[in-house]
């Protein structure tokens, strides 16, 4: 099994007590990486377009190379839409190959939310595509402020959106450097007696490591996003990439570094929310 939908690596998990990761993709390199390390860790991995990723490089570019990726894993490999903020993009994303679309409604309505989202999910299913959605907001570390999840929005969304999985605001945040223990597990536990979709987190970098595995086997939270983390780890490899080679003008000599740095921090990711092994 290579190509992989949201479901197909999601609905394993969380009835096996793991989580899968959402890996955020900006370029080749990183991309590259995350793949390998799924492979030598033996474990699915979600490669993840965000909206950064696709202001520098365009849909159908990075349909074809995430579904490139993905079929020559032997692992599975969902090739993901992050944060689609209108219908359009997520039907782009379908046309262009993507396995599963998010369609982030968060900033809406609720009872609008459900509307699209379950408009997107009727078009993403009939293509075999599954679908997130998100309900209550996920604030950003130097930017909005979260508006945390309530149950009554969650069991609402969950029996009405049509969605493979559901992203929630429980004290997680997006774009943190540094970690933070500030996940509210009693906002959890009310949101999961109510619901019964997998569950995702945003904002995993600033989540600990041993807080993500206890999420992961304790609660029914079936993926976590994680960018910064990488994005730190692929700057490092970089600032020691162009100091090694001060003359250096190749573009490939100069990136290559990062994939080696990038796929180990990959691969600690994957193991630390995986199966018990």
């Amino acid at each position: 099994m290579t190509l992989a939908t949201l479901k197909d690596v999601l609905q394993p998990a969380m009835t096996g007590g793991y989580a899968v990761a959402g890996l955020v993709v900006l370029g080749w390199e990183d991309a590259r990486a995350y793949v390998e390390a799924a492979e030598e860790t033996g474990l699915p991995v979600i490669l993840q377009a965000g909206p950064g990723c696709r202001t520098h490089t365009p849909l159908p570019i990075l349909g074809k190379m995430f579904r490139y990726l993905a079929e020559q894993a032997t692992v599975p490999v969902v090739c993901h839409l992050d944060h689609g903020y209108k219908q359009e993009e997520c039907f782009e994303a379908i046309e262009s190959g993507f396995t599963s679309v998010m369609f982030d409604g968060s900033k809406l309505a609720l009872s609008e939310n459900i509307d699209m989202t379950a408009g997107i999910a009727e078009k993403a299913h009939a293509a075999n595509v599954s679908l997130e959605g998100e309900v209550g907001f996920v604030g950003y570390a130097d930017g909005p402020a979260s508006a945390g999840t309530t149950p009554e929005e969650a069991a609402r969304f969950d029996r009405e959106s049509g969605a493979d999985a559901m992203a929630i605001s429980i004290g997680n945040v997006h774009l943190q450097t540094e970690k933070s223990d500030g996940i509210d597990f009693a906002a959890l536990r009310a949101i999961e007696a109510v619901t019964t979709l997998p569950l995702v987190l945003h904002g995993g970098s600033g989540i600990p490591a041993d807080m993500r595995r206890k999420l992961a086997s304790e609660s029914r939270v079936s993926k976590f996003n994680i960018g910064t983390e990488l994005r730190m780890a692929f700057g490092r490899a970089l600032r020691e990439s162009l100091a090694a080679q001060p003359d250096s003008f190749d573009r490939i000599a100069l990136l290559s570094p990062t994939i080696p740095a990038v796929k180990l921090v990959a691969a600690q990711i994957l193991t630390g929310i995986g199966p018990a092994r």
